[in-house]
């Protein structure tokens, strides 16, 4: 059945690839996270072992979120290891770095996908998508509150 919501197809389009690489960055970052959930060790480690906890949850939650708005758009979300590495810009963590870089290491992470958000928040807005304008400032808002948190630790 044809989707007739007010959307060109070649709007959907256009939104639908940015938003996949705003999953692909997202689900990157929910893995680094969670394995540095797993890994982080030190004198910071009850500290930083439940944060990263909250944050790979809340991240658990926003990939759902955003993979859905791609399907309500008419197309199917990326959902593999090799389409994620070919969308993402989050990079994947090396070995097991200390905890100080993990931070560092999640800091970037999060201004990455708060990058790639706001790079193609123009693309809905200028097709009238407010529901991809507002999820996507959603997003922004959690990875820049979520960076300057991690940022704080590192003072």
């Amino acid at each position: 059945m044809d989707i007739n919501t007010g959307l060109s197809a070649s709007d959907r389009e256009q939104i639908a690839l940015g938003l996949s690489k705003v999953l692909a960055d997202s689900y990157t970052l929910y893995l680094k996270t969670h394995n540095f959930h797993w890994n982080v060790t030190g004198p910071m480690f009850q500290t930083l072992h439940l944060m990263f906890e909250a944050q790979y949850t809340e991240l658990a939650g926003a990939v759902d979120e955003v993979a859905e708005r791609i399907r309500a758009l008419g197309f199917p979300a990326p959902g593999s290891y090799t389409q994620f590495a070919k969308l993402a810009t989050v990079k994947e963590a090396e070995g097991v770095p200390a905890a100080t870089d993990m931070i560092k290491q999640l800091v970037e992470g999060h201004e990455t996908v708060t990058r790639t958000a706001r790079d193609m928040f123009s693309t809905a807005s200028d097709a009238d998508d407010e529901a991809t304008a507002d999820l996507l400032t959603q997003r922004i808002h959690l990875h820049e509150k979520t960076a300057w948190m991690l940022r704080s630790l590192l003072d």
